[in-house]
């Protein structure tokens, strides 16, 4: 049994995917490519941001597919740009040549129009053309890669070029894209673990957007029920109170300064939130992706070195060190469960 608090798992994530392969139809262990894809959603955002760093091993889609893509927009926006500064230059050329011809017209008329060598010298307007801007210059056409892939390029790449301040995590934008892509083309549970992780990852983003004043029209993601409720809704709890139980906890955490500690609380309430979907269904298919997403977790705070491991610790169990022997206690009993 796999634990919450942690402890090593007797797979890695991808030697269990393996391991559960060799028993499941082809049908079923396709499913695991959706959840590896959250880690091809990761080594994006790791190639936007750091283009030389090494690649979070478990994906499916290569560095060289990312690259070709980044480097497919980038170029495409190089072009753009181009574009946009020789149209500037000739609009600007064109105005000095229209007034250049206004005051040479000015000076011909003047003449006496019998004076036939002159008249062959009229003075002609050359204008500058301009070159049209193209709406689309790069098509991914790589299959192997969503269709969010290259609308969160072209989104960061964007950002980046007009130096926009970033008030909503990158990771977290990315995610909420990967969740909405994952929930529609699954089975009815992993759906509904997309869409948990969307809701959650949304009221996230809805809190960030009301604290800095930010449109959550351009943040929030979505076409679900509870997204357009974040996305408009003015009451504290976004009118969601009584449709996600877990609502309420999500929002305490928010208000917790310390990052890792709210990462790590926010696990907590997926962990319960699995073990409640598969409690009727021991023997079925969910079981085993539930066993898988349980040990994921567990990997992500078991791949932080020993320093980082150690600071993680400090912040996470710092805190109630501090608060009462109560809440100590009853943290403890939250976690055995």
């Amino acid at each position: 049994m796999l634990t919450f608090e942690g402890g090593k798992p007797p797979f890695t994530a991808l030697e269990f995917k393996e391991e559960a392969a060799k028993h499941l139809t082809k049908a079923d262990a396709r499913l695991f490519e959706f959840l590896q894809l959250k880690t091809d959603t990761k080594n994006l955002l790791k190639q936007l941001q750091k283009p030389d760093c090494e690649m979070i091993n478990g994906g499916k889609i290569t560095i060289d597919e990312i690259n070709a893509l980044i480097s497919g927009v980038k170029a495409e926006y190089k072009l753009k740009k181009e574009i946009k500064e020789y149209n500037i230059e000739a609009e600007a050329y064109n105005k000095e040549e229209e007034e250049n011809y206004k005051v040479a017209m000015e000076e011909y008329v003047k003449l006496d129009y019998y004076d036939q060598k002159f008249l062959t010298k009229k003075p002609q307007l050359q204008l500058r053309r301009f070159k049209k801007p193209l709406k689309k210059l790069f098509k991914n056409k790589n299959k192997c890669l969503p269709a969010y892939f290259e609308k969160f390029t072209r989104l960061y790449l964007t950002s980046v070029e007009n130096g926009e301040e970033i008030k909503i995590p990158w990771d977290d934008r990315l995610l909420s894209m990967y969740y909405e892509y994952a929930m529609k083309r699954s089975n009815v549970f992993l759906s509904a673990w997309f869409e948990c992780n969307l809701n959650i990852n949304n009221i996230y983003t809805a809190l960030t957007c009301r604290k800095y004043k930010l449109d959550r029209e351009n943040y929030i993601v979505g076409d679900t029920e509870i997204s357009n409720k974040l996305r408009t809704s003015t009451a504290r709890d976004f009118e969601l109170s009584e449709t996600l139980t877990y609502l309420i906890p999500v929002l305490q955490i928010a208000e917790d300064p310390e990052i890792l500690q709210r990462e790590w609380r926010t696990n907590q309430i997926k962990w319960e939130w699995l073990d409640r979907q598969i409690f009727p269904n021991v023997f079925d298919l969910e079981n085993v992706i539930t066993y898988w997403l349980k040990i994921e977790m567990q990997e992500h705070w078991l791949s932080l070195d020993k320093a980082e491991g150690e600071k993680a610790f400090r912040q996470i169990v710092g805190p109630l060190k501090k608060s009462s022997t109560h809440i100590l206690e009853e943290f403890k009993r939250n976690n055995k469960k």
